[in-house]
């Protein structure tokens, strides 16, 4: 067995004696090479290789921290992201990136199917669940539909709110797409330039069709998994 992947498993070795948790840092190269009495090199290659098993992660500029477990997201269900971390039994938050009334870009106009002179909230949030960022999303809304909208609320769920005012949610239409991180998402997820995510572009509907939400959503690479179960008629 090659001189990198012995340490490889010593490092698994040692992050399980010592009890480590998701999200921990392991130490700097420099002080593995020590410890482990091998070059910087050999310790770059070990844990190349438990990055590439999904053991460990990069961050650039920060360090190395042992992976999460995943988030299954069932992609088939339709449930807001507080709902669904209420569920896992963990702590949901969110932070306000940016909120403002807006004249609607062309995009979003044609999503939302509203004219140019109607207005819309735009919002970009920072989602996280026990303190740790999972999602960023920005969401456009129309004001006729919501003329209360705020920040207050969208610190909230905003399932919630949108049930409350007495709308039935029936249907969010969406496309994941394989991309690349840019600055403001590597810094607010906290991720490499190397790492790559999944990005969701969909809008939502109420039972009469209408759109009422456009939104762009960015999943953790390392925190988020999507699950599909599928079935063959007549079997």
């Amino acid at each position: 067995m090659p001189l990198y992947k012995q340490i490889a498993n010593n490092i698994k070795d040692d992050i399980a004696n010592a009890k480590l948790t998701h999200g921990d840092a392991i130490p700097s190269e420099t002080k593995l090479a020590k410890t482990y009495g091998v070059s910087r090199v050999t310790i770059r290659e070990a844990i190349k290789q438990l990055v590439e098993e999904d053991i460990l992660y990069r961050v650039q500029g920060s360090g190395t921290y042992i992976s999460h477990e995943k988030i299954e997201h069932d992609i088939l269900k339709l449930q807001g992201f507080t709902e669904e971390m209420s569920i896992l039994d963990n702590n949901p938050s969110n932070e306000i990136l940016e909120f403002q009334l807006m004249a609607p870009p062309e995009e979003a106009r044609e999503q939302l199917k509203i004219g140019a002179n109607e207005k819309v909230y735009y919002v970009k949030r920072l989602r996280l669940a026990n303190s740790e960022p999972l999602i960023l999303e920005a969401s456009y809304l129309p004001v006729d539909l919501f003329p209360d909208l705020s920040i207050d609320v969208m610190k909230r769920s905003k399932y919630e709110y949108v049930s409350s005012k007495g709308y039935n949610i029936d249907r969010r239409h969406g496309e994941l797409i394989p991309m690349m991180p840019n600055e403001e998402m590597m810094k607010h997820l906290h991720i490499a330039e190397s790492d790559p995510l999944l990005f969701m572009q969909a809008f939502s509907t109420f039972k009469d069709g209408t759109v009422f939400e456009y939104s762009k959503v960015y999943f953790h690479p390392h925190k988020y998994s999507f699950k599909v179960v599928s079935s063959r008629n007549g079997e």
